[in-house]
Order: C-alpha cells, then sequence, then structure tokens
C-alpha cells in the first residue's frame, strides 16, 4: 500500500511511496535550489539516489561526484554523505532504503508535516533551527549528523 505524506526537511519535499513495508523505503524529493542534505551516516539503512531532474553535488566519504538526470549514486553502508542541488532550479530524485525503517523515522519525525500532494516549498522560517535538537533526535533515530 503506498502513502503520500509529504513532509519540508533542509529544503527538501519529502514524499512518500512506501514506508518499509515492501521492505524497503521509497521516498520522491524535491530539492530546492542550493539545498541538500548535511554531511550524515546510518549504518543499518542502505541508500540509493535516482536523479530525475536536475544536477546534485554528492559528497561520499571524503570524495565529490556530481549527479544528473538519469544517473543512479548508490551510498555505502555507514559511509558519511552529503548532497546539495547544484542547478538553478529545483531538483528531484528517489531515494530508496533498504530496509528503511531509519530514513521512515527519521524523514517523518523531523520532517515539517506538509499538506499531501504538496509541490510548493513552505515560507522560510522565522526563526533559524534547534540545531542540537535536530542533531540529537536524528542520532536516536540511527542517524549521525556529522557538523
Amino acid at each position: 500500500m503506498s502513502t503520500t505524506d509529504t513532509y519540508h526537511l533542509f529544503g527538501n519535499l519529502i514524499r512518500f511511496h512506501t514506508r518499509g513495508e515492501m521492505g524497503y523505503c521509497l521516498v520522491e524529493v524535491t530539492t530546492a535550489p542550493g539545498a541538500g542534505v548535511p554531511p550524515n551516516s546510518h549504518p543499518g539503512d542502505n541508500e540509493v539516489f535516482c536523479i530525475l531532474e536536475g544536477s546534485y553535488a554528492f559528497h561520499i566519504d571524503g570524495e565529490e561526484r556530481i549527479a544528473r538526470s538519469g544517473d543512479v549514486v548508490a551510498i555505502p553502508n555507514g559511509a558519511v554523505h552529503a548532497l546539495k542541488n547544484i542547478g538553478e532550479s529545483s531538483g528531484r530524485m528517489f531515494v530508496f532504503n533498504v530496509p528503511g525503517r531509519i530514513h521512515t523515522a527519521f524523514f517523518s519525525s523531523l520532517g515539517e508535516p506538509m499538506p499531501v500532494g504538496a509541490s510548493d516549498f513552505p515560507p522560510p522560517p522565522d526563526s533559524p533551527p534547534d540545531i542540537p535538537r535536530l542533531i540529537e533526535e536524528a542520532r536516536r533515530l540511527g542517524v549521525t549528523i556529522h557538523p
């Protein structure tokens, strides 16, 4: 059964297609220009990015890789990785996590709930995010954010 829950986190709209009930988590991610994901690692969930639109810079264990529409980027289990949309417009990708429990909890716990089917980014917040709280909550869920 597919769900369409949508969350906003780090300048990304994250729309669930599956939440691990099939043995994997599948999300469709739209990334604002210049936004991305901070350096993180998560032993326990394998991760694969399938770029649908745009250009992303990935940093994987200290090495940079540019990925464009049609590219697939696999993250070795436990590797420190980050990504950034380096295009002039929004980028879009599918992200597969196996078995997906860590990412299902991470996206839905730390993300800002959005209306079902949301395709517009929310306005910027009035105050900066509580980074220490985000780092601690991520750690509790199995994700280490590397400042």
